[in-house]
């Protein structure tokens, strides 16, 4: 009797890191760094240019052609901008606002995400429906009876009126849900109810560190979404205890409007973010890489 050997099949190529970079080196042509090149000095201009201005006199902006370079007097509209409203005020207000209100959205929003994805419970399904469905009302709907809310809670012109309406957010519920959905498998949870964990501790020491990368970009998102929100803080707050867009909204709202000015402050309102960004940017990006390779 004759025994047929079949050729083993070829094993899959490796698709290690260092292999990944130096195929992506291979594909890139000159016309993508070239085109990346352009986006990101589209995207970085405005705020250059932002500092080029606040580095200038007044005269300096209305120039044809217009000035490029940096100029000198930087700190002395910096100063300008601190005595013309109460800036350092509005830089404390928002970096709290933004502060408690990333801190609570990462939180609830991880801990809804985790029971939606891995718990079961009766209604599960309809109310998960019911979070989402939130996110296609108009915010505007809103801001009458919401009002009306804090008037009756004494909050009308206090941070709270601003910070308690966005302590949790449907989209970042159903982010975190549908990262928990791919991320974290069912073997593991049961892993750990195996070894007499409860849901609390299954979430804190199990569920919480897989969802690093996405509460990373989850929080970003926020914290620059609370940091640029105008609307309701010029609703709700009274011009002595602003946020910094509406203090910008104060400075742009004379008779003339300075824009050396302005843009100065905007500049100062820029750095908050962009340090947020340095200090969580390596998260941030692993955590959309994850979820690119992922789907």
């Amino acid at each position: 009797m004759t025994t047929v050997l079949t050729p083993a099949a070829p094993a899959p190529p490796s698709t290690s890191p260092g292999r990944a970079r130096r195929l992506a080196r291979r594909v890139a042509s000159p016309w993508t760094y070239a085109a990346l090149t352009a986006i990101l000095a589209g995207s970085a201009f405005p705020v250059y240019w932002s500092f080029v201005v606040s580095s200038q006199t007044t005269e300096a902006v209305g120039k044809v052609p217009p000035v490029l370079v940096p100029g000198g007097h930087l700190f002395e509209n910096i100063a300008r901008v601190f005595d013309e409203t109460d800036f350092a005020l509005a830089l404390g207000n928002s970096l709290i606002v933004a502060g408690t209100i990333t801190v609570s959205v990462v939180l609830f929003s991880t801990l809804a995400g985790f029971a939606f994805a891995k718990m079961r419970f009766r209604g599960r399904t309809a109310l998960l429906l019911v979070v989402v469905a939130t996110q296609a009302i108009p915010t505007e709907l809103g801001v009458v009876p919401l009002y009306m809310m804090m008037a009756d809670f004494g909050w009308a012109g206090q941070l709270q009126a601003v910070i308690v309406p966005g302590l949790v957010t449907a989209f970042g519920v159903f982010f975190m849900r549908q990262y928990f959905e791919r991320a974290l498998p069912l073997e593991l949870l049961e892993a750990g109810r195996m070894d007499g964990c409860g849901s609390l501790r299954l979430f804190w020491h199990v569920a919480l560190p897989a969802a690093r990368p996405a509460a990373a970009v989850l929080g970003l998102f926020t914290f620059m979404q609370a940091w640029n929100d105008f609307f309701w803080p010029l609703v709700v707050l009274v011009p002595e205890n602003p946020t910094v867009q509406t203090a910008l909204s104060t400075l742009a709202s004379g008779y003339t409007t300075d824009y050396t000015l302005v843009l100065t402050a905007a500049t100062i309102g820029t750095v908050p973010v962009l340090i947020v960004f340095l200090l969580f940017g390596r998260q941030i990006v692993g955590g959309i890489m994850q979820g690119a390779l992922k789907g």
